[in-house]
Parts: C-alpha cells; sequence; structure tokens
C-alpha cells in the first residue's frame, strides 16, 4: 500500500476518534518525552570517558543521579504514552464497533444473502479487534521510534555533521524496501481476510448442520472441503510471512554498509584530527542505537498494513453497504387493507421469477391462506409485505399508500410474524416476548396462558425471567414455537403473518394455540402459508399458488368442488413449503 494510499485511508479512521484530542496530546507529549531522553544515553558517554577517567574527575554522585532521573524520566514517559493510546484506541474502536452493529440493523435486507453471519462476526468482533491491536503497536512505535530517529540524529548532527551525512544514505534506501513490500503485503492481506472467511463459514455450516452431517455420512467430505481451504490459507499466511520477513535483513543490511562506512571515517578523523575518545564513542553509541528503532520502523509497515486493512474492511460495511431507505408516512394503526399491483418479483441469478403479475386485494380483517407446492411463491409473496423483499416491478399498498410511501419502523410495527422457523434470542423469557417494546408483566403472562405455556414456565426457578440458551436451545420444538406464539399476542398488530404457525405441536397444545389464534385473529388481517390444508379450512379466503402464479380463488369447500390444483393438494394430504 503506497504511503500516500496508506495516510488517505488514515482519515476514515478519525471521526471514531472525536472527542479524544486531550488524551492524544498527552501522548504524543509523552512520546516526545521519551525521545529525548535517547540521545541523553550517548551524551552521558562523552563526559563520563574524557573526565571521568581523568585528572578533573567527575562528583560521583552525578553518574547515578544522571542515569537514574534519565530512565526514570524514559519509564513514566513510556507508561503513560502505552496506556494513553490504549485508551484511546479502545474508546475508538468502541465506536466503531457501536456504529457497524448499528448500521447492521438497517443494511438492505439482500446483504444478509450475500454475508455470511461468520463473516460478518469475523469482522465485527475479531478483525476489527486485532486489526486495533496491530494499529496500536504500529502507531507507537511509529511515534516512539520516529521521534528517536529525529532526537538520535539532531545529536549526530551536533557532534559531526560530515558523518551524519553519511548515516543520511540509508533512509532513501530502506524506505523504498519498506513501501515496495508494503504494497505486497496490502494484497496478501485482503487474500487472507477472504481465505479466513471461507474457511470460518465452513466452521459454521458444519456447527448448524452437525445432524444432517453425521446422518449422511458426510465428514470425510467435509473435513475435505475444510483441509482444502486451511492449506490455502495457510500458503497465503507464508506468503504473508515472507513478505514480512524480507524487510528486516534488507534493512539491516543496509544499515550494516552505512554503519562500516562511519566508523571507518570516524576512526580517520580522529587519527587526523584529534577527536576525543568520548567523542568517538558517543557519535559511534548515538549512531548504533539507531538501529534498532531503524529495524522497528522496517517492521512496522507489515503491521500498519496489516492492522489498518483489517479495521477498514468493517469501515467498508459503514461506507459502501446500502442502507435500506423508507417514505414517512406514520399511522398509529392500520385497518389492515392490503393491494397487490402486478407485482413480479425475480431473484438475482434465478432463471425464472418468484412472483409474476400478482394482482391481488387483501380486505381489512379477512383471513387468507396461501398454499402451493414448494417453490410456489407463498414465502416470498408474505416477505414483501414488511419489505424484507423488494419486487422487481409492481406496487404493494398498505391502506391504500404504497409500502415505499411508509417510515420504515412504522410499517413493521403493523405485522407480527410466526414462523415454523423459529429464531429465539440467548435472554430471558420475558425479553424473547416483548422484543423491541416495554417489558409488561401482566401482558407476558396473558400472552403465555393464551399461548399454552403458562405451566412450562411457572416451573422453571426464575419464570418468566428464566434465560432460554442459545437460540432457545433449552426449549423442545413445541415450546419454542409456542414462544413465538406468545410473542406475536404480545405485540398486538393489527395484520398476521404465519407460516405454520402450529406445526411442531403436540395435539393438545395445538388445540389451545389454535382456539388463542382464532381469538387473536378476530378483527385482524391475517395471512397464513399453510402446510397442513387442515389448518386453514376456515379460511375466508384460499389462493393457491403455482410457479409464482395464483391459479385459483376461493373458499374451502368451493374449491374442492372445482376438483381443480386445491383438490389435487388435498388428495396429497399436505401441502410442502415455499
Amino acid at each position: 500500500m503506497p504511503l500516500r494510499e496508506l495516510f488517505a485511508k488514515f482519515r476514515h479512521i478519525l471521526p471514531f476518534f472525536k472527542g479524544l484530542q486531550g488524551p492524544a496530546i498527552l501522548v504524543l507529549l509523552c512520546i516526545v518525552i521519551g525521545a529525548l531522553t535517547e540521545p541523553m544515553i550517548p551524551a552521558l558517554m562523552k563526559p563520563l570517558l574524557d573526565k571521568g577517567f581523568s585528572a578533573q574527575g567527575l562528583e560521583l554522585w552525578h553518574v547515578p543521579l544522571a542515569v537514574i532521573g534519565v530512565f526514570a524520566a524514559r519509564s513514566i514517559a513510556s507508561f503513560l504514552s502505552s496506556y494513553g493510546l490504549s485508551y484511546i484506541s479502545q474508546r475508538g474502536l468502541a465506536n466503531m464497533r457501536q456504529a457497524l452493529f448499528k448500521r447492521l440493523q438497517t443494511v438492505a435486507p439482500e446483504h444478509f444473502t450475500q454475508a455470511s453471519s461468520s463473516k460478518l462476526t469475523n469482522i465485527i468482533v475479531y478483525e476489527m479487534q486485532g486489526g486495533m491491536g496491530q494499529l496500536v503497536s504500529a502507531l507507537l512505535t511509529l511515534g516512539r521510534d520516529g521521534l528517536t530517529m529525529l532526537a538520535l540524529l539532531g545529536y549526530l548532527f551536533y557532534l559531526n555533521w560530515n558523518l551524519t551525512l553519511v548515516v543520511f544514505t540509508m533512509f532513501p534506501i530502506v524506505a523504498g524496501i519498506m513501501t515496495f513490500f508494503a504494497k505486497r503485503l496490502h494484497n496478501t492481506v485482503r487474500s487472507t481476510q477472504k481465505a479466513t472467511d471461507s474457511l470460518a463459514y465452513v466452521v459454521e455450516e458444519n456447527v448448524l448442520a452437525w445432524r444432517a452431517v453425521r446422518l449422511h455420512a458426510a465428514q470425510g467430505r467435509q473435513i475435505g472441503r475444510f483441509n482444502a481451504l486451511s492449506e490455502a490459507l495457510r500458503r497465503l499466511m507464508i506468503k504473508a510471512t515472507v513478505n514480512d520477513a524480507l524487510t528486516t535483513p534488507l534493512t539491516q543490511i543496509v544499515s550494516a554498509i552505512a554503519l562500516s562506512a562511519v566508523i571507518t571515517i570516524a576512526l580517520w578523523q580522529s587519527q587526523t584530527s584529534g577527536n576525543t575518545v568520548g567523542s568517538f564513542v558517543a557519535f559511534t553509541t548515538a549512531m548504533l542505537m539507531l538501529i534498532a528503532p531503524l529495524k522497528r520502523l522496517a517492521d512496522v509497515m507489515g503491521v500498519l498494513t496489516r492492522g489498518l486493512t483489517s479495521v477498514l474492511r468493517g469501515l467498508e460495511l459503514l461506507e459502501h453497504v446500502p442502507q435500506e431507505s423508507g417514505g414517512s408516512h406514520v399511522q398509529a394503526r392500520v385497518s389492515g387493507e392490503i393491494s397487490f399491483s402486478q407485482v413480479s418479483l425475480q431473484y438475482p441469478q434465478a432463471q425464472q421469477a418468484a412472483l409474476v403479475s400478482i394482482d391481488l386485494q387483501v380486505r381489512a380483517g379477512e383471513t387468507l391462506a396461501l398454499v402451493g407446492s414448494s417453490g410456489a411463491g407463498k414465502s416470498t409473496l408474505v416477505n414483501l409485505l414488511p419489505r424484507f423483499l423488494e419486487p422487481t416491478s409492481g406496487q404493494i399498498a398498505l391502506d391504500g399508500v404504497p409500502l415505499q410511501a411508509w417510515d420504515l419502523a412504522n410499517l413493521r410495527q403493523q405485522f407480527a410474524f410466526v414462523s415454523q422457523d423459529v429464531v429465539l434470542f440467548n435472554d430471558s423469557i420475558a425479553a424473547n416476548i416483548a422484543m423491541g417494546e416495554d417489558l409488561d408483566e401482566a401482558r407476558i403472562l396473558a400472552a403465555l396462558q393464551a399461548a399454552h405455556l403458562q405451566d412450562f414456565v411457572a416451573s422453571l426457578p426464575e419464570g418468566m425471567h428464566s434465560t432460554i440458551g442459545h437460540n432457545g436451545g433449552q426449549l423442545s420444538g413445541g415450546q419454542r414455537q409456542r414462544l413465538a406464539i406468545a410473542r406475536a399476542l404480545y405485540k398486538d398488530a393489527p395484520i398476521l403473518l404465519l407460516d405454520e404457525a402450529t406445526s411442531a405441536l403436540d395435539t393438545q397444545s395445538e388445540k389451545a394455540v389454535q382456539a388463542a389464534l382464532k381469538n387473536l385473529m378476530h378483527g385482524r388481517t391475517t395471512l397464513i402459508i399453510a402446510h397442513r390444508l387442515s389448518t386453514i379450512e376456515h379460511a375466508d379466503r384460499i389462493l393457491v399458488m403455482q410457479h409464482g402464479r395464483i391459479v385459483e380463488e376461493g373458499q374451502h369447500q368451493q374449491l374442492l368442488h372445482q376438483g381443480g390444483a386445491y383438490a389435487q393438494l388435498q388428495q396429497q394430504g399436505q401441502s410442502h413449503p415455499g
């Protein structure tokens, strides 16, 4: 990464450190103090050698006072600069993470189909942390060693400007080496990050699908996938190490050439001009002290590049991932009238459209059932309503207002959704039911009772405040689904979206929940994706979908008498999810 590009990228990070100018000034002051103590060490050598071993002598108590004083000042400055920079970096990192997570709540829904959860987790949690740690290390090195070199060079100029010019010859060469390898390392780091994402995704897949993997004896294939990606990552890591490792020896060779030339010239000057031993030792010591910071500065480009690349990868989520957009229309509670006008949708890279020219009017308070085989477009149609998907063409309106004109948060307040794929949080039962609303224990108890969960919750040590584990892992399938129903009951939205909401319940629980849902559905617009036709016989209207189109419409008995697609599904005994 060229130095100009490197500094330009730093500007993207600076806004997250707003308000930290005071600690930054303190850190800079401590780094300057620490750097100024460096030339004091060789400076002590000159009087020590020239006077300490001569007849004039030195006051002995001056020696420990000077040495201890210099190192004490350097130690205090080093601690304060390290602590201060860590404080600044962690505050900035927290600001970045909070901004990233906030953005994650508002990114366009299609982004979640393009980026795996392991990739997003890796970026926000691990890469940002590791990248910021590397940046702190690199900035400390740049500050301390950069200013140390300036202080030592200033002292060298003071002692012998001729020899110092020889020392300067190494700097353009070292800068060229650092720039060359930094650019190569940047490209390697980007490839390494992508390889890490792929490896993490395989692990995520196998953690989620461990039952299927073992049931189908697919362990060998999955191990092969993992090993191939692991080997690719290993090769990239080795390549990055080679790039990193070459910088140091090349820098040391240049330093050794300059050092040998300086020592030779210094010895010649001492013989011809009569420079003192103290002057020679002070100059040589100061010059030798330049090598360590120069070596660290050569190494720092690799650390800086990796750290900055990792942090900026997270910021790409802020700057380049599109956000959801909504309008300004707000309505406290809708009546629930929905209209679809020539709505079509085709997924990217799909050969066929998921929905084709859907014209549909849903009356306020109507219960509408959607049935059809897998891939018919039922779930796609329902997901258009809260704008989790956007139609390719056509328009959808709620209470006569196009969905794009609605404020997104207000639009989604109008819907409650219960799916057979229940998603729960590692939090209390009460928090999972209340979700974004204020926690009202009386309402939660009522929702639990209606969802046939009150006895189970009462048996828990902490009742409704009991934690349910990762994605409700401590609950059975039926309990998880009833908890999702309780969540919908608590929300009390005017429109219900039910995706076979009772599919995981036993017969007794299903009867109780069906009664609760019947009460909940009263006076509300309800769309039911039906997998078992027995659950939607009493729907006001049934739509039969095939290949993204509505092919039949009517009530249960009416459709059976027609002897068409619905009657055929009834004979099959079920309608598969779509």
